[in-house]
């Protein structure tokens, strides 16, 4: 069980990294979740982009592991 909530975690920060990043390139003033973030655009585009890239590979291992174990058929 622990195996698929690290994918379904993993799905979710992916989403939200990027959701968050796509907002800020269309509209650079919509800070989204990271406004409270200081240094700018950059700074929080960055953080998007490591939360979906962050996302991404525990979605993966998550995967990866529940299919191992059984639970991802």
């Amino acid at each position: 069980m622990k195996y698929v909530t690290a994918l379904i975690s993993g799905m979710l920060l992916l989403v939200l990294g990027a959701q968050g990043a796509i907002r800020l390139l269309a509209d650079h003033d919509n800070a989204g979740l990271l406004a409270w973030l200081p240094g700018g655009f950059a700074v929080r585009l960055a953080g998007y982009a490591i939360a979906a890239v962050a996302g991404a590979l525990l979605a993966g291992w998550g995967g990866r592991q529940a299919k191992q174990s059984g639970r991802g058929q």
